[in-house]
């Protein structure tokens, strides 16, 4: 025997009947959700073909939420239906895993449960993802090699830059610092393109390695008056 009374138990039963009657009339009044009528139905068209694609996007993402309150709705019904059968049996109130007596104030909040909050088989929310996921989180998680200090070479942030110096819908305006232009408003804008040292961008030899050519540019003229160049003197 459990430890709930008879005026609980009733009360406790009663609401189970009444949630039992709100869930089968949810799920009648609506048609599932929505679930019952066609995409067509739904839109009021012949034809999604000449749909901006964006509709179609919205279509599918309500789609998707009524299939989660369906189911939802579904799986509380049928908890509520054992739990019935459970009060009839007379194993309502006690845990089915362990047989200790499931605390009044959690049937109270959670009145379908025939679990104690130690052995609820939902305790432990599932952290179980797409396998894609894995590639896509962070953005370029797959070939961002900045946490590498030996590569220095194209990655996913470079790809990104270069898609981003054409132009995105931020401005100067939005700069959470000082900008001149929009040349400044990309992604460590100032970072070095094709190469990785200022010293690469003036200084190259020929094809056998041992004739060598200065280019007097401005990183050139810029590491001539740089205390570095003054410390190989």
């Amino acid at each position: 025997m459990n430890s709930l009374s008879p005026h609980q138990l009733s009360a406790l039963s009663n609401e189970l009947k009444r949630q039992r009657q709100r869930l089968e009339d949810q799920l009648d009044e609506n048609n599932a959700f929505g679930l019952a009528a066609s995409l067509r139905d739904a839109t009021g068209e012949l034809s999604t073909l000449d749909n901006h694609p964006a509709d179609l996007g919205s279509e599918l993402f309500e789609r998707g939420k009524d299939l989660a309150l369906l189911e939802q709705a579904e799986l509380t019904l049928m908890r509520t239906e054992e739990a019935l059968r459970a009060i009839e049996d007379g194993r309502y109130g006690r845990c089915m895993a362990c047989g200790d007596d499931i605390p009044f104030a959690r049937l109270q909040a959670v009145p379908e449960t025939l679990f104690c909050t130690e052995h609820s088989p939902r305790r432990h929310v599932s952290d179980r993802r797409l396998i894609e996921e894995q590639f896509l989180q962070p953005p370029f998680g797959r070939t961002s090699m900045d946490e590498h200090e030996a590569y220095n070479g194209f990655d996913g942030e470079d790809s990104w830059q270069i898609v981003e110096a054409w132009g995105n819908s931020d401005s100067p305006a939005m700069a959470e610092h000082d900008v001149a232009d929009y040349e400044e408003m990309g992604i460590e804008s100032g970072e070095p393109d094709g190469y990785v040292e200022d010293l690469e961008s003036f200084l190259a030899t020929d094809m056998t390695g041992t004739q060598r050519f200065f280019y007097r540019n401005r990183a050139y003229d810029e590491f001539m008056h740089s205390e570095e160049e003054q410390s190989t003197d």
